[in-house]
């Protein structure tokens, strides 16, 4: 299992620092923000995911910064991000983003429909299926958590064992936070995102 820190709003000095401390993956929900302190990592290894929602016109400023995209959503945007990356190496890591929770705040596809997703995505070129993800339901209800999650590694053991084209890597499961790290570690979770756990409260 990885930590993932997602900075959002943090200064450059306090991810330069948990960097240096180990934490050599990270996450910003914002492409803005990607571009903004992309300049000002180079120097340091590690890998940086995007965790928020993707618009078509942020594709290429996306992909200047990112080693993965964990919030695929359609295959309208895997379309575009698979076009700009057709013939490069290598190719664009992805995630296919499922709304567990079925909640209508949140992002991601419907889980009834994130199978057929997820083998649409793996075929495209220029593009390599590493898994999915789910941000949880907004309870403390243990139980609903443990489900949501569970029906997440549920769809992702249904696209691997489909052994359809470019789908044997879609092994990472993304998923869990801060406030709920131990259900989703308990229901398999291979890349937990925190946030105030390492950097406290963030100021927006």
């Amino acid at each position: 299992m990885r930590l993932l820190l997602a900075t959002k709003s943090q200064p450059v000095a306090a991810i330069r620092a948990a960097i240096v401390a180990g934490g050599g993956l990270i996450g910003e929900n914002r492409v803005q923000e990607l571009a903004a302190k992309g300049p000002e990592l180079t120097d340091l290894p590690h890998e940086a995911h995007l965790i928020g929602p993707l618009q078509s016109n942020k594709v290429n400023a996306a992909l200047r910064w990112v080693t993965c995209v964990e919030t695929i959503d359609s295959l309208r945007i895997a379309e575009r991000l698979s076009a700009r990356r057709v013939g490069l190496a290598p190719a664009l890591d992805v995630m296919v983003q499922v709304n567990t929770s079925e909640e209508p705040t949140k992002s991601g596809i419907a889980p009834a429909a994130a199978a057929e997703l997820a083998a649409q995505v793996a075929a495209l070129p220029g593009l390599r299926l590493r898994g999915f993800m789910t941000v949880g339901p907004n309870t403390h209800d243990a139980d609903r958590l443990r489900r949501a999650y569970a029906s997440l590694r549920g769809i992702r053991d249904q696209v691997v064992a489909s052994a359809g084209p470019g789908t044997a890597d879609a092994v990472e499961l993304s998923m869990g936070m801060s406030g709920d790290l131990e259900d989703a570690i308990a229901e398999g979770a291979t890349i937990v995102r925190l946030g105030t756990a390492v950097f406290g409260a963030r100021a927006g």
